[in-house]
C-alpha cells in the first residue's frame, strides 16, 4: 500500500511547519537495503500460504499473507491462524503469552549482519516495533519488550552495533499508528478497518512520540521507516507531534532519510510494497517486499512462494533502472537464523553484485529504463558510462540502442565483441561464460 496521499485532519491555520526532507545522496547511491522482520510473530511463524492467484478480497485479512500480522489474524474467529493457534497453544494462550517462548539465545548479530552485507546490503532496517506493540529495544515506555520478556536482550542495540561495525547504514522500522498491545479495538478485517481501528488520542500520540524519540536518541538512525501513518492526535504543533519529531530527528541526523508513510504533507522517498513500477519515477522511491509473500518468517511457504536468486537479481536491476532502491526483506526464524531458502537467494545476489555491482551502486536512471523490443535489458547510468544489464544473457546477443552505437563496451571479463545488425545498428555478443547467469552488465563508455 502507498500512504503518502492520506494527510490526516485538515488543521487549517493551525497546521505545523514541517522540516524539509530531501532524499540524501548516500541513500540514492546505496540502492540495496535489507529489511529485517523479526519479532514476537517469529515464534508461531505462520500465515496461510497464498495460492498464485491470491485469495478473494473479502478473505484478505482472515487469510492474511503476512506472518507478522499474526496478532491480528489470530483474533479473527474461524480464520486459519485462529484454528491453528487453538490446536498448538490451547485456548488459554494469548499471542502475548508467546513472548516467554521466544529464545534467540544463540543469535549472533555480527554473523547475521555480515550475511546481509555479503549479500550486498548498504543499509539495514530492522523492525523495532511492529503492529503487535512488542518492542525489540530496551525502552522506558513499556515492559512489553524483548529486554524484559522472553529474549531478555536489547536486540536492536545488538543489530545497531553490528551494522555500524560492518560499515553499513542503520535504519529503524517503527509502527507509528498501530499498536495492538495498548489498543482495545476489534481485529482489522478490511482496508476500512485499517484506518478506523486505531488510536488517535493524546496519550497514544505521546506514547508513540516518546518511543521514536528514544530510538533517535539511542541509535541516531540514518533512516526512519515509519509504517501505517502517524496518530492523528500527533499531527499538530505539539512537541510530541510528528512535525516536531522530524525536526528533532534532522537536528540529530542532518543527512537522515525518511519515507512517505507519516500521513502528513511532507515526505522523503516514496514506497511501493509488492508493486511493479512500469517506468522511471522522477522522485526517489523504494520498492519493498519479502523474499516470499510474507515479511515475517512463514514456515508454510516453500520455494513456490519465494524469489529465487535469479529473480532477485532481475528485480534489483529493474528497480534501480527506474530510479528506485530495493529494500528486500529477510525474515529470520525465532532463533535468529536465516532459512536456507532465503539464504541461498541472498548468496546468489551477493555473488552477482561482487561482479556487476558497478552497474547498480551509485548509478542514476538513463534516458529510459528499458526497451520494448529485443532481449530484455535494463539501463543505468553513471558519469561517462551507461550500463546495459542483460536480463536474459542466454539470448547470446544484446542490441545496443542507437544512442550508444559505436561506443566501447566491456563485460566483466573484458571488452565486448561487437556485431552489426541487418538494420545497421550495433549489438554485443554475450560471452559464453555469462550466458547461464541471471543477468550480466555491459559497461558502455561514452
Amino acid at each position: 500500500m502507498n500512504f503518502e496521499t492520506r494527510t490526516g485532519p485538515d488543521l487549517g491555520d493551525a497546521a505545523p511547519e514541517y522540516p524539509e526532507a530531501p532524499v540524501p545522496e548516500w541513500y540514492r547511491d546505496a540502492k540495496l537495503g535489507f529489511f529485517v522482520h523479526w519479532g514476537l510473530y517469529s515464534v508461531p511463524a505462520w500465515a496461510p500460504a497464498h495460492p498464485p492467484g491470491g485469495v478473494p478480497a473479502e478473505d484478505a485479512y482472515a487469510h492474511h499473507q503476512y506472518a507478522e500480522w499474526y496478532a491480528n489474524t489470530v483474533r479473527i474467529p474461524g480464520s486459519p491462524t485462529w484454528e491453528r493457534h487453538q490446536r498448538l497453544y490451547g485456548t488459554g494462550t494469548s499471542y502475548e503469552d508467546l513472548a516467554e517462548l521466544w529464545d534467540p539465545g544463540a543469535f549472533d548479530a555480527d554473523a547475521f549482519v555480515d550475511a546481509l552485507v555479503d549479500a550486498g546490503a548498504r543499509y539495514v532496517v530492522p523492525t523495532t516495533k511492529h503492529h503487535d506493540g512488542f518492542c525489540l529495544w530496551d525502552t522506558a515506555t513499556t515492559t512489553f519488550t524483548a529486554s524484559r520478556r522472553g529474549p531478555g536482550r536489547d536486540l536492536i542495540a545488538e543489530l545497531h552495533d553490528a551494522t555500524r561495525q560492518a560499515g553499513a547504514r542503520f535504519g529503524v522500522y517503527f509502527s507509528g499508528a498501530l499498536d495492538w498491545h495498548v489498543s482495545d479495538f476489534p481485529p482489522i478485517q478490511s482496508d476500512t478497518d485499517l484506518f478506523r481501528f486505531r488510536r488517535a488520542d493524546e496519550w497514544f500520540s505521546r506514547y508513540a512520540a516518546a518511543q521514536l524519540d528514544e530510538l533517535v536518541e539511542k541509535f541516531r538512525p540514518d533512516l526512519l521507516w515509519n509504517d501505517i501513518e502517524w496518530p492523528d492526535g500527533g499531527k499538530g504543533r505539539e512537541d510530541y507531534g510528528v512535525a516536531a519529531l522530524l525536526r528533532r530527528y534532522f537536528d540529530a541526523v542532518p543527512d537522515g532519510a525518511i519515507n512517505d508513510r507519516w500521513g502528513v504533507p511532507r515526505h522523503g522517498f516514496l514506497t511501493r510494497e509488492y508493486t511493479h513500477v512500469a517506468d522511471i519515477i522522477e522522485h526517489p522511491w523504494e520498492s519493498t517486499r519479502g523474499l516470499g509473500y510474507s515479511f515475517g518468517y512463514n514456515q508454510a511457504e516453500d520455494a513456490r512462494h519465494s524469489l529465487s536468486g535469479a529473480a532477485l537479481i532481475r528485480l534489483l536491476a529493474d528497480v534501480v533502472s527506474k530510479n528506485g532502491n530495493l529494500l528486500i526483506n529477510v525474515g529470520p526464524r525465532a532463533d535468529g537464523s536465516i532459512p536456507e531458502l532465503q539464504a541461498a537467494a541472498m548468496r546468489e545476489l551477493g555473488a552477482w553484485l561482487r561482479r556487476d555491482g558497478a552497474a547498480v551502486y551509485g548509478t542514476r536512471p538513463w534516458i529510459r529504463a528499458c526497451e520494448q523490443t529485443g532481449a530484455p535489458r535494463a539501463y543505468t547510468a553513471a558519469e561517462g558510462v551507461v550500463n546495459v544489464i542483460a536480463l536474459d544473457p542466454s539470448a547470446g546477443i544484446i542490441d545496443l540502442p542507437h544512442e550508444l552505437a559505436g561506443a566501447r563496451a566491456y563485460w566483466a571479463d573484458g571488452e565486448a565483441e561487437a556485431d552489426t545488425r541487418p538494420d545497421g545498428g550495433t549489438r554485443a555478443v554475450v560471452p559464453e561464460g555469462l550466458r547461464g547467469d541471471a543477468a550480466a552488465a555491459l559497461r558502455v563508455v561514452l
